[in-house]
């Protein structure tokens, strides 16, 4: 984050900031306003992290234009992604897509002047790790319902593989894996519902020594790690009953103009004050044939 002049002087004047640098200093976190922002982005961006899933499972890319084309291959079919909406470019009328910055993704709280003026260090430094998990969560939220606009006719295989309602096991992490090779890709992320993951832990094939090694999979935290060379993300944000296989070297593309940024904002009218937390950034499906998605997995254990 730039931090100017302009914008430290106005935060030195916002109630929010005023009073997070106070308790800020009595603690001996840091020495003036700057630290304090310093110390506030740090946090917001340690807190997000963890729930910024969806930079696992797409090629993250930095960018300083508004607009970047990308190529397709004569047969592939893209994406273009704008706020609210996703529309289908094919390959056989459209040889690139192209990937607009235009999606931003935000988190934020607001409090009343009385509410931060009694405030203590620890109520503060919570409110700004809520708000750093939301930012995490709702970006994650936007890239996976990039994924889930792709029509079936377009993801690995010519069609979602449907589980008939059976548990997420062994058998189907290789169904959704043949699919991607199928097309010639290469998937090195799965992605699952929390219900899947455990259900996978109810199979011996993921808790055995003979079958996957140890590494690959910690039962005190209740995760598995890796499969058939593919990296397992979980996220309560996967609808319950899917699952995803991705090449995310090919299939599609984050670019991201602004990262985890913090903000002011004051609300005049109402009194309020608060503060947000902001990312930028485009989205784009290059490749959606190397996607395989699963559908009608069982959602109870």
């Amino acid at each position: 984050m730039k931090v100017t002049e302009k914008f430290v002087e106005r935060v030195r004047k916002h109630p929010f900031f005023q009073r997070y640098s106070e308790c800020g200093v009595k603690e001996g976190l840091f020495s003036d306003t700057v630290g304090a922002l310093g110390h506030m982005q740090d946090t917001l961006v340690r807190c997000a992290q963890p729930e910024l899933i969806g930079r696992y499972i797409i090629s993250v890319r930095p960018t300083l234009k508004l607009s970047e084309r990308f190529p397709l291959d004569g047969k592939a079919v893209g994406y273009g992604y704008a706020e609210g909406a996703v529309t289908r470019l094919s390959g056989a009328k459209c040889r690139a897509v192209d990937v607009d910055v235009n999606v931003i993704a935000e988190s934020s709280e607001c409090w009343s002047r009385e509410f931060l003026e009694d405030a203590t260090w620890n109520v503060m430094a919570s409110i700004v790790e809520n708000v750093g998990r939301a930012l995490g969560e709702e970006e994650t939220r936007i890239v996976l319902s990039l994924y889930g606009s792709i029509e079936d006719g377009d993801l690995a295989g010519g069609a979602p593989i449907d589980l008939g309602g059976e548990v997420m096991d062994w058998k189907a992490v290789l169904r959704l894996h043949d699919a991607v090779r199928g097309e010639n890709w290469r998937p090195n992320v799965l992605i699952l519902h929390e219900t899947q993951m455990h259900q996978l832990l109810l199979d011996d094939k993921f808790i055995d020594s003979r079958y996957l090694t140890s590494s690959e999979t910690d039962i005190e935290r209740g995760l598995v790690k890796s499969a058939c060379g593919m990296r397992v993300h979980t996220s309560t944000l996967v609808p319950n009953g899917t699952a995803y296989a991705i090449d995310t070297s090919v299939a599609a593309v984050m670019l991201i103009r602004r990262d985890v940024t913090v903000e002011d904002w004051i609300e005049p009218q109402t009194g309020e004050f608060g503060i947000k937390a902001t990312t930028r950034f485009g989205l784009g499906v290059l490749r959606s044939n190397a996607v395989a998605k699963m559908i009608n997995i069982k959602n109870t254990l």
